[in-house]
């Protein structure tokens, strides 16, 4: 944007350097058609237009430096313009493409989770109503994990290996009993690496 308004600033100013070029231009066409007409008899007179001229031409020359230092200030500017909606548009590709990609995941891990949610509630409904209250319960205290499995003495809920006594306890307990961790309270899913 900010190299936009330059570029617009650098077109108002070379507008304004070529209309004063043109009058400087027109009123040196003017005295010279008066000097070369003859209408101008007094020698002072034609004096002082031939010294007109050519302070016209001289301030012609500087207006015209003037218009070739804004129009290449001006092509300095155009050039940035162009570069930088060059980026814009790329960086905009890279944004479009990553958004398409993410829509994407999300659409997959919305399929996903509808997948699972229909699993659960299978399984949901095999499980006794108690020991699926409990369940819940600890998930939503558990931040979302209710059960974590027991492998080699260690409760991978909360990363903390329980003690002889609570081993000796879960080993003693039946296969269909109910056995929580005395750390984090999470039920604790018993197999074969459970290292009992």
């Amino acid at each position: 944007m900010a190299a936009q308004t330059e570029e617009s600033d650098c077109a108002r100013e070379q507008t304004k350097a070529e209309q004063d070029v043109d009058q400087v231009r027109q009123r040196a066409a003017r005295d010279q058609q008066r000097l070369d007409s003859g209408a101008v008899s007094s020698p002072k007179d034609l004096e002082n237009l031939q010294r007109e001229i050519a302070s016209l031409a001289k301030r012609q020359g500087d207006l015209e430096d003037v218009v070739l230092e804004v129009m290449e200030r001006r092509e300095s500017a155009q050039e940035r313009v162009e570069e930088l909606t060059e980026r814009v548009s790329s960086v905009q590709s890279k944004i479009d493409d990553a958004t398409a990609r993410r829509d994407a995941a999300v659409e997959e891990i919305d399929g996903e989770v509808a997948t699972v949610t229909k699993e659960r509630e299978v399984i949901a409904g095999a499980v006794p109503a108690d020991l699926l209250k409990l369940y819940d319960k600890l998930r939503e205290q558990q931040g979302g994990i209710g059960a974590a499995r027991l492998y080699q003495r260690t409760c991978q809920g909360c990363r903390q290996e329980l003690a002889i006594t609570d081993i000796n306890e879960i080993r003693a307990a039946a296969p269909d009993k109910v056995v929580r961790c005395e750390n984090c309270r999470r039920i604790l899913v018993r197999t074969a690496d459970s290292g009992l």
